[in-house]
């Protein structure tokens, strides 16, 4: 299992790291955007008192190829990365093709159906809203 720097013990229960995100030999191949090299990409986490947001840079990938997918009370991270131009020759190669994956569990204090995501400039951000139960509260005395 990747570590995760984590700012609080909130967060530790909320999101954390799937196991099977470093066992990449059994991401579902039925993804057929992840055939070939896959790649981690780096996630930070912020909270607020209304939502968390998972932020992961995929440098090179497209809105168009780019997946965010919630199931099993998990979110799973996907995007390809499209490679040189097939008629062309590789002179010199530095920049690396592949895709990104990786798999997170998510608690029920994460209100699935109003999770939403954007991408732009290879940054994935992912909006995770909070249950009501999950939000802080003030109680007023009487």
């Amino acid at each position: 299992m990747t570590n995760i720097e984590v700012k609080s013990e909130s967060e530790k229960q909320v999101i954390s790291e799937s196991e099977s995100t470093t066992a990449l030999d059994r991401v579902n191949k039925e993804e057929d955007f992840l055939n070939g090299p896959l790649r981690i990409p780096a996630v930070d986490i912020f909270e607020n008192s209304e939502s968390y947001f998972l932020i992961a840079e995929m440098p090179g990938v497209k809105k168009e190829n780019a997946r965010v997918k919630i199931e099993s009370g998990s979110i799973q991270i996907m995007g390809r990365v499209e490679s040189k131009p097939e008629e062309s020759k590789g002179v010199l190669r530095e920049i690396g093709y592949g895709n990104y994956y990786r798999k997170f569990r998510i608690s029920e204090s994460i209100d699935e159906t109003r999770i939403s995501a954007t991408l732009e400039s290879g940054r994935l951000t992912i909006a995770l809203p909070k249950t009501e139960n999950a939000k802080p509260r003030v109680i007023e005395i009487q």
